[in-house]
Protein backbone atom coordinates (compact mmCIF):
# COMPACT_ATOMS: atom_id res chain seq x y z
CA UNK A 1 0.00 0.00 0.00
CA UNK A 2 1.48 3.31 -1.17
CA UNK A 3 2.00 6.05 1.84
CA UNK A 4 0.05 9.10 1.78
CA UNK A 5 2.23 11.99 0.86
CA UNK A 6 2.55 14.44 3.56
CA UNK A 7 2.27 18.00 2.30
CA UNK A 8 3.64 21.20 3.66
CA UNK A 9 3.95 25.16 2.75
CA UNK A 10 7.85 25.33 2.79
CA UNK A 11 10.32 21.92 2.63
CA UNK A 12 13.33 23.08 4.40
CA UNK A 13 16.11 20.21 2.94
CA UNK A 14 18.86 20.42 5.58
CA UNK A 15 18.31 21.20 9.00
CA UNK A 16 21.94 22.26 10.08
CA UNK A 17 22.61 25.70 11.54
CA UNK A 18 21.40 27.34 7.63
CA UNK A 19 17.71 25.24 7.89
CA UNK A 20 17.19 26.04 11.21
CA UNK A 21 17.82 29.47 10.61
CA UNK A 22 15.70 29.75 7.82
CA UNK A 23 12.79 28.00 10.14
CA UNK A 24 13.40 30.43 13.06
CA UNK A 25 12.91 33.19 10.82
CA UNK A 26 9.73 31.76 9.36
CA UNK A 27 8.57 31.44 12.37
CA UNK A 28 8.98 34.75 13.01
CA UNK A 29 6.66 35.96 10.70
CA UNK A 30 2.95 36.51 10.86
CA UNK A 31 0.51 33.93 9.28
CA UNK A 32 0.08 30.59 10.24
CA UNK A 33 2.59 27.79 7.67
CA UNK A 34 3.41 24.29 7.90
CA UNK A 35 6.94 23.75 7.78
CA UNK A 36 9.04 20.51 7.04
CA UNK A 37 12.80 20.35 7.50
CA UNK A 38 14.39 16.62 6.14
CA UNK A 39 17.39 16.47 8.71
CA UNK A 40 19.14 12.84 8.70
CA UNK A 41 20.82 13.46 12.23
CA UNK A 42 18.71 12.83 15.11
CA UNK A 43 18.65 16.76 15.95
CA UNK A 44 18.21 20.11 14.04
CA UNK A 45 20.15 22.40 14.92
CA UNK A 46 23.79 20.94 14.73
CA UNK A 47 24.74 19.92 11.00
CA UNK A 48 28.17 19.13 10.01
CA UNK A 49 30.09 22.06 11.86
CA UNK A 50 27.96 21.91 15.14
CA UNK A 51 27.79 18.22 15.89
CA UNK A 52 31.01 18.05 17.20
CA UNK A 53 31.41 16.83 20.72
CA UNK A 54 34.94 17.90 21.91
CA UNK A 55 35.38 21.15 23.98
CA UNK A 56 38.40 21.92 22.11
CA UNK A 57 36.90 22.15 18.93
CA UNK A 58 35.93 25.72 19.24
CA UNK A 59 34.05 28.91 16.71
CA UNK A 60 36.81 29.90 14.99
CA UNK A 61 35.11 33.14 15.84
CA UNK A 62 33.91 35.24 18.95
CA UNK A 63 30.47 35.17 20.64
CA UNK A 64 30.33 39.00 19.50
CA UNK A 65 30.41 38.15 15.80
CA UNK A 66 28.38 34.51 15.66
CA UNK A 67 24.79 35.72 16.69
CA UNK A 68 22.14 33.70 14.69
CA UNK A 69 19.65 36.51 15.15
CA UNK A 70 20.37 39.69 12.52
CA UNK A 71 18.68 42.22 14.42
CA UNK A 72 20.50 41.86 17.53
CA UNK A 73 24.50 41.01 17.13
CA UNK A 74 24.86 40.75 21.06
CA UNK A 75 22.49 37.41 20.68
CA UNK A 76 24.62 35.23 21.65
CA UNK A 77 26.65 36.85 24.17
CA UNK A 78 23.58 37.44 25.82
CA UNK A 79 22.71 33.96 25.08
CA UNK A 80 25.87 32.55 26.74
CA UNK A 81 25.88 35.01 29.88
CA UNK A 82 22.61 33.43 31.13
CA UNK A 83 23.77 30.01 30.27
CA UNK A 84 27.34 30.49 31.80
CA UNK A 85 25.11 31.89 34.81
CA UNK A 86 23.35 29.27 35.59
CA UNK A 87 26.31 26.69 35.36
CA UNK A 88 27.06 25.82 31.97
CA UNK A 89 29.90 25.45 30.31
CA UNK A 90 32.18 25.75 33.57
CA UNK A 91 35.44 25.49 31.52
CA UNK A 92 34.60 28.83 30.53
CA UNK A 93 36.12 29.99 33.78
CA UNK A 94 39.66 29.52 32.51
CA UNK A 95 39.52 32.27 29.65
CA UNK A 96 39.30 35.66 32.08
CA UNK A 97 37.58 37.76 28.96
CA UNK A 98 34.50 39.14 28.85
CA UNK A 99 31.68 36.59 27.57
CA UNK A 100 31.66 38.25 24.16
CA UNK A 101 35.37 37.38 23.50
CA UNK A 102 34.96 33.60 24.61
CA UNK A 103 35.05 31.13 21.84
CA UNK A 104 32.32 28.62 22.24
CA UNK A 105 32.81 24.84 21.64
CA UNK A 106 30.97 24.17 18.18
CA UNK A 107 28.68 21.79 20.33
CA UNK A 108 27.39 24.07 22.70
CA UNK A 109 26.77 26.32 19.66
CA UNK A 110 24.24 23.88 18.80
CA UNK A 111 22.59 24.07 22.01
CA UNK A 112 22.29 28.00 21.39
CA UNK A 113 20.67 27.51 18.06
CA UNK A 114 18.10 24.70 19.07
CA UNK A 115 17.00 26.69 21.97
CA UNK A 116 16.23 29.33 19.68
CA UNK A 117 14.46 27.32 17.56
CA UNK A 118 12.60 25.89 20.22
CA UNK A 119 11.58 29.85 21.56
CA UNK A 120 10.24 30.45 17.77
CA UNK A 121 8.06 27.86 17.78
CA UNK A 122 6.62 28.38 20.97
CA UNK A 123 5.16 31.85 20.08
CA UNK A 124 4.28 31.21 16.77
CA UNK A 125 1.43 29.99 15.17
CA UNK A 126 3.16 28.21 12.00
CA UNK A 127 4.64 24.88 12.94
CA UNK A 128 8.12 23.42 12.34
CA UNK A 129 8.45 19.45 11.98
CA UNK A 130 11.73 17.36 11.83
CA UNK A 131 11.66 14.38 9.38
CA UNK A 132 14.20 12.18 9.76
CA UNK A 133 15.70 10.87 6.62
CA UNK A 134 17.68 12.42 3.18
CA UNK A 135 16.67 13.79 0.59
CA UNK A 136 17.39 11.44 -3.05
CA UNK A 137 15.56 12.82 -5.32
CA UNK A 138 13.66 16.34 -6.48
CA UNK A 139 10.69 17.54 -8.67
CA UNK A 140 9.58 20.52 -9.76
CA UNK A 141 5.98 21.20 -11.13
CA UNK A 142 4.21 24.38 -12.19
CA UNK A 143 2.03 24.40 -8.89
CA UNK A 144 4.61 22.29 -5.81
CA UNK A 145 7.64 20.27 -5.09
CA UNK A 146 7.95 16.80 -4.67
CA UNK A 147 10.86 15.27 -2.38
CA UNK A 148 11.35 11.69 -2.25
CA UNK A 149 13.38 10.42 0.65
CA UNK A 150 15.40 7.61 1.08
CA UNK A 151 13.00 5.45 2.85
CA UNK A 152 10.78 6.11 -0.32
CA UNK A 153 8.28 8.21 2.04
CA UNK A 154 7.20 11.57 -0.39
CA UNK A 155 6.71 15.09 0.74
CA UNK A 156 4.83 17.69 -1.67
CA UNK A 157 5.39 21.80 -0.40
CA UNK A 158 4.82 24.91 -2.18
CA UNK A 159 8.50 25.47 -1.84
CA UNK A 160 11.61 24.00 -1.32
CA UNK A 161 14.85 25.25 -0.08
CA UNK A 162 18.31 23.64 -0.39
CA UNK A 163 19.53 24.64 2.92
CA UNK A 164 22.12 21.66 2.37
CA UNK A 165 25.31 23.52 4.37
CA UNK A 166 28.31 22.60 3.53
CA UNK A 167 30.04 19.18 2.00
CA UNK A 168 33.24 18.72 4.29
CA UNK A 169 35.82 17.13 2.09
CA UNK A 170 36.54 14.32 4.15
CA UNK A 171 33.39 13.06 4.51
CA UNK A 172 31.94 13.64 1.42
CA UNK A 173 31.91 10.98 -1.61
CA UNK A 174 33.16 12.24 -4.64
CA UNK A 175 32.31 11.29 -8.03
CA UNK A 176 36.01 10.89 -8.89
CA UNK A 177 37.59 9.82 -6.02
CA UNK A 178 41.49 9.59 -5.57
CA UNK A 179 40.73 7.19 -2.52
CA UNK A 180 41.74 9.63 0.41
CA UNK A 181 39.16 9.70 2.59
CA UNK A 182 39.14 5.45 1.92
CA UNK A 183 42.82 5.68 3.61
CA UNK A 184 42.54 8.61 6.01
CA UNK A 185 41.43 9.29 9.39
CA UNK A 186 38.14 11.73 10.48
CA UNK A 187 39.71 14.91 11.29
CA UNK A 188 36.94 15.07 14.04
CA UNK A 189 36.97 11.57 15.23
CA UNK A 190 39.33 11.88 18.30
CA UNK A 191 38.25 8.16 19.60
CA UNK A 192 39.80 6.52 16.24
CA UNK A 193 42.87 8.69 16.80
CA UNK A 194 43.53 7.01 20.29
CA UNK A 195 44.43 3.60 17.80
CA UNK A 196 47.22 5.31 16.30
CA UNK A 197 50.56 5.05 17.44
CA UNK A 198 51.22 8.37 19.90
CA UNK A 199 54.64 8.40 18.85
CA UNK A 200 54.16 7.30 15.16
CA UNK A 201 54.45 10.46 12.41
CA UNK A 202 51.01 11.54 11.15
CA UNK A 203 50.51 12.98 7.66
CA UNK A 204 47.54 15.81 7.09
CA UNK A 205 46.95 17.29 3.72
CA UNK A 206 45.79 20.56 3.89
CA UNK A 207 46.58 23.23 5.72
CA UNK A 208 43.54 25.31 6.76
CA UNK A 209 40.50 25.39 9.84
CA UNK A 210 39.85 21.79 9.30
CA UNK A 211 43.99 21.01 9.78
CA UNK A 212 43.50 23.32 13.40
CA UNK A 213 40.76 20.77 14.14
CA UNK A 214 42.74 17.40 13.47
CA UNK A 215 45.59 18.95 15.68
CA UNK A 216 43.77 19.50 18.39
CA UNK A 217 41.87 16.35 17.87
CA UNK A 218 45.21 14.63 17.78
CA UNK A 219 46.28 16.01 20.90
CA UNK A 220 42.99 15.15 22.63
CA UNK A 221 43.99 11.72 21.75
CA UNK A 222 47.16 11.58 23.44
CA UNK A 223 49.39 11.46 20.23
CA UNK A 224 52.49 12.67 21.02
CA UNK A 225 54.49 12.30 17.53
CA UNK A 226 55.68 13.90 14.30
CA UNK A 227 52.65 16.15 12.54
CA UNK A 228 53.37 16.55 9.03
CA UNK A 229 51.51 19.03 6.75
CA UNK A 230 51.03 19.26 2.96
CA UNK A 231 49.00 22.03 1.46
CA UNK A 232 49.46 23.61 -2.31
CA UNK A 233 50.74 26.87 -0.50
CA UNK A 234 52.06 25.63 2.64
CA UNK A 235 50.31 28.51 4.45
CA UNK A 236 48.09 28.50 7.99
CA UNK A 237 45.24 30.57 9.30
CA UNK A 238 46.59 33.56 11.33
CA UNK A 239 45.39 33.47 15.08
CA UNK A 240 41.93 35.45 15.33
CA UNK A 241 43.06 38.54 17.66
CA UNK A 242 40.49 41.39 18.88
CA UNK A 243 41.39 44.15 17.25
CA UNK A 244 40.23 47.90 17.81
CA UNK A 245 37.76 49.19 15.33
CA UNK A 246 38.64 50.93 12.36
CA UNK A 247 37.53 53.29 9.50
CA UNK A 248 35.43 51.65 6.87
CA UNK A 249 37.69 52.70 4.01
CA UNK A 250 35.61 50.78 1.58
CA UNK A 251 31.82 52.49 2.44
CA UNK A 252 33.65 55.40 1.48
CA UNK A 253 35.42 54.55 -1.56
CA UNK A 254 33.19 52.23 -4.36
CA UNK A 255 35.76 52.72 -6.70
CA UNK A 256 37.64 50.50 -5.42
CA UNK A 257 37.14 47.50 -7.34
CA UNK A 258 39.14 44.74 -8.70
CA UNK A 259 41.25 42.08 -6.57
CA UNK A 260 44.14 44.12 -7.77
CA UNK A 261 42.79 47.17 -6.47
CA UNK A 262 41.58 45.79 -2.97
CA UNK A 263 44.39 43.77 -2.71
CA UNK A 264 46.91 47.17 -2.52
CA UNK A 265 44.41 49.16 -0.84
CA UNK A 266 44.05 46.61 2.04
CA UNK A 267 47.54 46.70 2.21
CA UNK A 268 47.86 49.98 2.51
CA UNK A 269 45.62 50.45 5.32
CA UNK A 270 47.35 47.31 6.86
CA UNK A 271 50.50 49.46 6.98
CA UNK A 272 48.67 52.34 8.22
CA UNK A 273 47.47 50.57 10.95
CA UNK A 274 50.38 48.80 11.69
CA UNK A 275 52.19 52.27 11.55
CA UNK A 276 50.16 53.71 14.52
CA UNK A 277 50.55 50.50 16.69
CA UNK A 278 47.33 49.05 15.58
CA UNK A 279 46.87 45.29 14.74
CA UNK A 280 46.74 44.28 10.74
CA UNK A 281 43.63 42.37 11.46
CA UNK A 282 41.25 45.94 11.83
CA UNK A 283 41.41 47.32 8.61
CA UNK A 284 40.96 43.64 7.29
CA UNK A 285 37.79 42.76 9.65
CA UNK A 286 36.18 45.87 7.68
CA UNK A 287 36.46 44.14 4.36
CA UNK A 288 33.78 41.42 5.50
CA UNK A 289 30.70 43.26 5.14
CA UNK A 290 31.41 44.26 1.50
CA UNK A 291 32.49 41.22 0.20
CA UNK A 292 29.36 40.15 -0.95
CA UNK A 293 28.92 43.93 -3.14
CA UNK A 294 32.89 43.19 -4.26
CA UNK A 295 32.20 39.32 -5.33
CA UNK A 296 28.74 40.19 -7.45
CA UNK A 297 30.02 43.12 -9.07
CA UNK A 298 33.43 41.20 -10.33
CA UNK A 299 34.00 40.24 -13.61
CA UNK A 300 34.80 36.56 -14.16
CA UNK A 301 37.92 37.40 -15.28
CA UNK A 302 38.63 39.49 -12.39
CA UNK A 303 36.98 36.40 -9.66
CA UNK A 304 39.24 33.92 -11.64
CA UNK A 305 42.08 36.17 -10.89
CA UNK A 306 40.85 36.33 -7.11
CA UNK A 307 40.44 32.49 -6.69
CA UNK A 308 43.80 31.98 -8.17
CA UNK A 309 46.38 34.78 -7.31
CA UNK A 310 44.92 36.26 -3.75
CA UNK A 311 42.35 33.23 -2.53
CA UNK A 312 45.10 30.89 -0.73
CA UNK A 313 46.29 34.57 1.32
CA UNK A 314 42.83 35.84 2.02
CA UNK A 315 41.83 32.44 3.30
CA UNK A 316 44.83 32.55 5.74
CA UNK A 317 44.59 36.15 6.71
CA UNK A 318 40.43 35.87 7.01
CA UNK A 319 39.04 32.72 7.74
CA UNK A 320 41.73 32.70 11.09
CA UNK A 321 41.71 30.07 14.12
CA UNK A 322 40.29 29.95 17.26
CA UNK A 323 43.29 31.64 19.60
CA UNK A 324 43.73 27.99 22.20
CA UNK A 325 43.82 26.26 18.99
CA UNK A 326 46.19 28.48 17.31
CA UNK A 327 48.54 28.30 20.57
CA UNK A 328 48.69 24.64 20.15
CA UNK A 329 49.79 24.85 16.43
CA UNK A 330 52.29 27.62 17.06
CA UNK A 331 53.85 24.89 19.74
CA UNK A 332 53.54 22.08 18.18
CA UNK A 333 55.67 23.86 15.69
CA UNK A 334 58.50 25.54 17.99
CA UNK A 335 58.98 22.19 19.50
CA UNK A 336 59.39 20.66 15.85
CA UNK A 337 56.90 18.32 16.30
CA UNK A 338 54.62 20.01 13.25
CA UNK A 339 55.92 20.53 10.13
CA UNK A 340 54.26 22.39 7.31
CA UNK A 341 55.82 21.90 3.58
CA UNK A 342 53.97 23.42 0.39
CA UNK A 343 53.41 20.49 -1.75
CA UNK A 344 50.58 18.93 -4.11
CA UNK A 345 49.15 15.56 -3.14
CA UNK A 346 49.17 13.42 -5.88
CA UNK A 347 47.73 10.15 -4.44
CA UNK A 348 48.55 7.24 -2.39
CA UNK A 349 50.97 4.54 -2.19
CA UNK A 350 49.45 1.34 -2.20
CA UNK A 351 50.48 -1.73 0.13
CA UNK A 352 52.50 -1.80 3.02
CA UNK A 353 51.97 -1.22 6.72
CA UNK A 354 50.78 2.67 7.81
CA UNK A 355 50.05 4.71 4.44
CA UNK A 356 52.33 6.30 1.89
CA UNK A 357 51.22 9.28 -0.11
CA UNK A 358 52.83 10.71 -3.24
CA UNK A 359 53.65 14.65 -3.45
CA UNK A 360 55.06 17.11 -5.65
CA UNK A 361 56.66 19.82 -3.68
CA UNK A 362 55.98 23.61 -4.91
CA UNK A 363 58.30 24.62 -7.50
CA UNK A 364 59.89 21.22 -8.80
CA UNK A 365 58.42 18.54 -10.73
CA UNK A 366 59.75 15.10 -8.90
CA UNK A 367 57.13 13.09 -7.28
CA UNK A 368 58.55 11.91 -3.72
CA UNK A 369 56.82 9.46 -1.67
CA UNK A 370 56.03 10.50 2.07
CA UNK A 371 54.93 7.36 4.88
CA UNK A 372 53.43 7.67 7.88
CA UNK A 373 51.28 5.49 10.28
CA UNK A 374 47.91 7.65 9.80
CA UNK A 375 46.77 10.10 7.01
CA UNK A 376 44.41 13.05 7.91
CA UNK A 377 42.07 14.52 4.72
CA UNK A 378 42.00 18.11 5.89
CA UNK A 379 41.40 19.92 2.14
CA UNK A 380 38.44 21.59 3.16
CA UNK A 381 34.64 22.18 1.64
CA UNK A 382 33.73 20.33 -1.53
CA UNK A 383 31.79 23.09 -3.45
CA UNK A 384 31.51 22.09 -6.87
CA UNK A 385 28.34 19.95 -6.76
CA UNK A 386 29.43 17.78 -9.92
CA UNK A 387 31.90 16.34 -7.76
CA UNK A 388 30.13 15.56 -4.73
CA UNK A 389 28.30 11.71 -4.78
CA UNK A 390 25.43 12.41 -3.00
CA UNK A 391 21.89 11.25 -4.41
CA UNK A 392 20.25 14.40 -4.42
CA UNK A 393 23.33 16.34 -6.18
CA UNK A 394 23.33 14.16 -8.91
CA UNK A 395 19.35 14.08 -9.29
CA UNK A 396 19.44 17.93 -8.95
CA UNK A 397 22.46 18.01 -11.89
CA UNK A 398 20.64 15.36 -14.23
CA UNK A 399 17.23 16.71 -14.40
CA UNK A 400 18.62 20.21 -15.12
CA UNK A 401 16.86 21.53 -11.86
CA UNK A 402 20.43 23.60 -10.72
CA UNK A 403 23.73 24.21 -12.11
CA UNK A 404 26.73 24.73 -10.83
CA UNK A 405 27.14 29.01 -9.59
CA UNK A 406 30.33 30.92 -10.76
CA UNK A 407 33.62 29.14 -11.00
CA UNK A 408 31.75 26.34 -10.48
CA UNK A 409 31.28 27.34 -6.68
CA UNK A 410 27.77 25.74 -5.11
CA UNK A 411 24.93 26.64 -7.72
CA UNK A 412 23.46 29.19 -9.53
CA UNK A 413 20.28 31.26 -8.07
CA UNK A 414 19.41 35.24 -8.39
CA UNK A 415 19.93 37.69 -5.75
CA UNK A 416 17.05 36.52 -3.53
CA UNK A 417 18.33 32.80 -3.68
CA UNK A 418 15.62 31.50 -6.98
CA UNK A 419 17.50 28.75 -8.13
CA UNK A 420 18.59 29.20 -12.10
CA UNK A 421 18.03 26.14 -13.84
CA UNK A 422 20.12 24.65 -16.67
CA UNK A 423 18.63 26.80 -18.88
CA UNK A 424 19.11 29.73 -16.67
CA UNK A 425 15.85 30.19 -16.03
CA UNK A 426 14.81 31.29 -12.36
CA UNK A 427 12.69 28.91 -10.15
CA UNK A 428 9.41 29.95 -8.78
CA UNK A 429 9.70 26.91 -6.31
CA UNK A 430 13.01 25.86 -5.34
CA UNK A 431 15.50 28.10 -3.25
CA UNK A 432 18.82 28.17 -1.81
CA UNK A 433 20.98 29.77 0.52
CA UNK A 434 24.18 29.88 2.60
CA UNK A 435 26.85 27.30 1.40
CA UNK A 436 25.16 26.33 -1.59
CA UNK A 437 25.71 30.22 -3.06
CA UNK A 438 28.65 30.60 -2.19
CA UNK A 439 29.81 31.32 -5.87
CA UNK A 440 27.28 33.92 -6.24
CA UNK A 441 28.42 35.49 -2.82
CA UNK A 442 32.15 34.18 -1.91
CA UNK A 443 31.19 34.52 1.81
CA UNK A 444 28.20 32.60 1.79
CA UNK A 445 29.36 30.77 5.24
CA UNK A 446 29.63 32.58 8.21
CA UNK A 447 26.72 32.41 10.85
CA UNK A 448 26.54 35.92 10.36
CA UNK A 449 26.19 35.85 6.06
CA UNK A 450 23.87 32.85 6.48
CA UNK A 451 21.53 34.83 9.45
CA UNK A 452 20.89 37.72 7.04
CA UNK A 453 20.39 35.69 3.98
CA UNK A 454 17.46 33.63 6.38
CA UNK A 455 15.51 36.46 7.36
CA UNK A 456 15.67 37.73 4.00
CA UNK A 457 14.74 34.54 2.51
CA UNK A 458 11.93 34.12 4.91
CA UNK A 459 10.16 37.52 3.73
CA UNK A 460 10.66 35.96 0.12
CA UNK A 461 8.73 32.79 0.68
CA UNK A 462 5.82 34.42 2.59
CA UNK A 463 5.04 37.02 -0.35
CA UNK A 464 3.37 34.23 -2.45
Amino acid sequence: MTETIRNADVLIIGGGLSGTMLAVQLLRLPGQRRILVIEPRAELGRGEAYSAVELGHTLNGNAARMSVDPDNADDLTEWLTDYIGAGGWPESAEQPVPVSELFPPRGLFGVYAQQRLAEAKALSASTVEHVRGEVVDLQVSADSTLLTLDNGQQLRGARAVLATGMFPAARTPQTESSGLNAAAVDPWDVQAMTQIDAQAPVLIIGSGLTMVDAVVSLEQAGHRGPIEIFSRHGLLPHARRQPPSWEDFLAADHSLRSPLQLLREVRRQCRLALAQGIDWQAPLDTVRAHIGRLWSQASEREKRQFVRHVRPWWESHHHRSPPLSAQLVARLREEGRLRIRAASFKGLEPGGEGVTIRLRARGEQVIRQVSGAALINSSGIEYDWRRVARPLPRQLLERGLIQPGPLALGIAADASGAVLDAEGNVSQRLFAMGPPLRGMWWESTAVTDVAIQAKALAAKLTQF
